[in-house]
């Protein structure tokens, strides 16, 4: 089966993020224009993913391949921009970008990226489905994103809620798992 035209936007999110990760890190006094070029693509990686989701639901083209790249477009895109932005934190002097933002952040990503091959192996089986604190968790990660790149000084606000909900969220998503694995347990799947 060919890939829908919501699939392939997400592709072209996924693509973006090589050109994000390179542009954000070789931003410098000497080419301070590289900062408004990786706002740009950060931009048009998060309307991609706005239109795909939109475009997935309306026009009938839900698939299991977008279920799949979907989030891993969104994990990619945020991992990598904290990472890079942590990295490249000596550009960003007035904004005291803390690693152990960075840290929790990856941190309950890896979890739940675990918890899925853990669900995957013991049910055959992985649906993912975005949950409320999950979006919220992706806005507010978003929102600390764009207070970096835009050299927001209040940005350090956003950390704190994005920290708290993203912990939320990652609780959620470990109820939900290991809610899985015992109806898969229990119905003998």
């Amino acid at each position: 089966m060919a890939l829908t035209f919501a699939n392939k936007v997400t592709v072209g999110r996924i693509l973006i993020v090589p050109f994000f990760i390179a542009t954000v890190m070789y931003i410098s006094s000497r080419h301070p224009i590289l900062r408004w070029v990786a706002l740009g693509l950060f931009l048009l990686a998060v309307a991609s993913d706005i239109i795909d989701g939109y475009i997935a639901r309306t026009r009938g083209q839900k698939t299991r391949a977008g279920a799949i790249l979907d989030p891993l477009a969104d994990k990619m895109l945020l991992i990598s921009a904290f990472i890079c932005l942590y990295i490249k934190r000596a550009y960003f002097s007035q904004i005291d970008f803390p690693l152990w933002f960075v840290v929790g952040i990856i941190s309950r990503d890896v979890i739940l990226l675990l918890g899925s091959m853990i669900i995957q192996l013991t049910t055959g089986k992985l649906e993912i489905e975005a949950n409320r604190a999950g979006k919220l968790t992706a806005f507010l990660q978003i929102v600390c994103v764009l207070g970096v790149l835009l050299q927001m000084k209040f940005t350090f606000v956003f950390w704190y809620v994005a920290l708290v909900v993203t912990f939320i969220s990652g609780v959620v998503y470990i109820k939900e798992g290991i809610k899985a694995i015992n109806e898969s347990a229990i119905s003998g799947r």
